[in-house]
């Protein structure tokens, strides 16, 4: 009993106080278990009492529930008996409405029928404006493809743009200030040349469209790319304006100044807003970019100089008229006054006749009445002989 069975630390421990420990802890296991079964009994008889209570409590709410379903028994006989009647009554009624209804149905789909075939008419006649517009919409695709084509191609291009600046010009100048295809003296041909007064010096307009440089750079998807079209434009449009300097601004026979037209405002746009160096390069050069809206604009100012010194040349003329004119309003002016003076005559004439008619029927009243003495003629009044020649009647009297 003595025997070491492990050292726990610096103790020994033995068998006989190995045996001691499992004996206590048997022991409170014991107990332990003792006191959960008690634990447990009570919570069974607890939980039985519960059972019961509740078991009591069922019993009364079925006693309640017995007598709840006598009376609902009750209650659902007299209403079916209700429900029979009133299901009678429901049943004419419903078919009366149908009958009403039904008859309504039937016109409402007559109409119907006529408003549907009339909104098929009217479709049909829509349908026929569609397909007009269809096919003035398939002409007009063929209109733009056209046009497509037409700007492809770098010399209908170049005819394109000159045909819209000679359709400005000549909408805008009378003929003999302008001229197409007017060649210089050193043999270069301008596109336009327009004449100002009292200048013999022509201002050279020239047609440019850098459709193919402008186009890669709206189309253009990477930075690389971007940049290559933007070198591409610029160099385009510089070469334009070089050209068009070297040929059209000759000292002593042209402005100091020539126009390059470009015939699209969205091209003109892209340029204003991408690149003004070039828009500089070309003021320093002394050509002027301009668009279809600022050409008409240049238009009606040139317009304007020519009105303005046709004006100038016709100013003797315009006097000579205005005297005549002021010689007429001082005519009119005496004429309306003798008109005046005759009316005026005609107003005393009429006053003077509406007098003597008042004398005239006063006369006839007294004479009526009788009454010839006790009146006597005022003063600075004619007597009847003397009022009878304005009233054309001096001959009756007589």
């Amino acid at each position: 009993m003595d025997q070491v069975l492990f050292v726990l630390g610096t103790h020994p421990v033995t068998l006989a106080q190995v045996l001691a420990g499992a004996g206590a802890l048997g022991f409170l296991l014991l107990v332990a278990v003792l006191r959960a079964i008690s634990r447990s009994a009570r919570q069974n008889a607890a939980e039985a009492d519960e059972q019961a209570r509740r078991a009591d409590e069922l019993e009364e709410q079925l006693a309640a529930l017995s007598r709840t379903q006598a009376e609902t028994i009750g209650r659902v006989q007299s209403m079916a008996e209700v429900l029979a009647q009133r299901q009678g009554e429901l049943a004419r009624a419903v078919a009366e409405r149908l009958d009403a209804t039904t008859h309504r149905m039937g016109e409402s789909l007559a109409r119907s029928a006529e408003a549907t075939h009339e909104n098929l008419a009217k479709l049909n006649e829509r349908l026929a404006l569609v397909d007009q517009a269809r096919l003035s919409l398939g002409e007009l695709s063929g209109q733009v493809m056209s046009l497509r084509e037409t700007l492809s191609n770098k010399q209908a291009r170049g005819a394109f743009g000159e045909g819209r600046l000679q359709a400005i010009i000549a909408d805008g100048l009378p003929r003999d200030s302008f001229a197409f295809q007017h060649t210089l003296a050193n043999g270069r041909r301008a596109d336009c040349a327009i004449f100002l007064p009292g200048d013999k010096r022509p201002l050279l307009v020239d047609s440019k469209f850098p459709l193919e440089a402008v186009t890669a750079f709206r189309e253009a998807q990477t930075e690389e790319s971007r940049r290559q079209a933007q070198t591409r434009l610029k160099g385009d449009v510089g070469k334009h304006v070089k050209d068009i300097a070297e040929r059209y601004l000759v000292s002593g026979e042209t402005q100091d100044i020539a126009l390059m037209f470009v015939p699209s405002e969205s091209v003109y746009a892209e340029l204003h807003e991408h690149f003004d160096e070039v828009i500089q390069q070309a003021f320093r050069a002394r050509v002027v970019i301009v668009s279809p809206s600022l050409l008409m604009l240049a238009v009606q100012v040139v317009q304007a100089i020519c009105k303005d010194a046709r004006m100038r040349e016709q100013a003797d003329l315009i006097r000579a008229e205005c005297g005549r004119l002021v010689a007429d309003v001082v005519r009119l002016r005496d004429r309306v006054g003798n008109l005046q003076k005759h009316f005026g005559q005609v107003n005393e004439d009429v006053a003077q006749a509406l007098t003597s008619a008042d004398k005239i029927a006063k006369r006839g009243a007294r004479i009526e009445q009788l009454e010839f003495e006790g009146e006597a003629i005022p003063a600075g009044e004619p007597d009847l002989p003397d009022t009878l020649p304005l009233l054309g009647l001096r001959g009756a009297a007589e």
